[in-house]
């Protein structure tokens, strides 16, 4: 099975940019399709993009869309999402997630396989 590992979180102000990878082991990403979702506290979990394997479809929610971008480095066997201007509602821990069948799936039930997230904040 694959191990994902989140990192590149941190304390931003608004307007400013993040990128984050997810680093898998154990399986090959290839074969994957591989989601971000977040949650703030006191919140539930939600969707934030998703990326089928192979790259062939790209789901992303629409308080992000235009703004967050997700992208594979397969040499690496890595996933990134790039965020740019961020806004403080961005504000959680981000997941990575990952789902050996073809889809761009936004339920968190889709996803056997999780990170332990990575902490971003964002100040106004």
């Amino acid at each position: 099975q694959v191990q994902l590992v989140e990192s590149g979180g941190g304390l931003v102000q608004a307007g400013d940019s993040l990128r984050l990878s997810c680093a898998a082991s154990g399986r090959t990403l290839l074969t994957y399709t591989v989601g971000w979702f977040r949650q703030a506290p006191g919140k539930e979990r939600e969707f934030v993009v998703a990326n089928s394997w192979s790259g062939s479809a790209t789901a992303y929610a629409d308080s992000v869309k235009g703004r967050f971008t997700i992208s594979r480095d397969d040499a690496k066997n890595t996933v990134y999402l790039i965020m740019n201007r961020l806004k403080p509602e961005d504000t959680g821990v981000y997941y990575c997630a990952a789902a050996r069948m073809s889809g761009t799936f936004t339920s968190s039930g889709a996803y056997p396989y999780w990170g332990r997230g990575t902490q971003v904040t964002v100040s106004s």
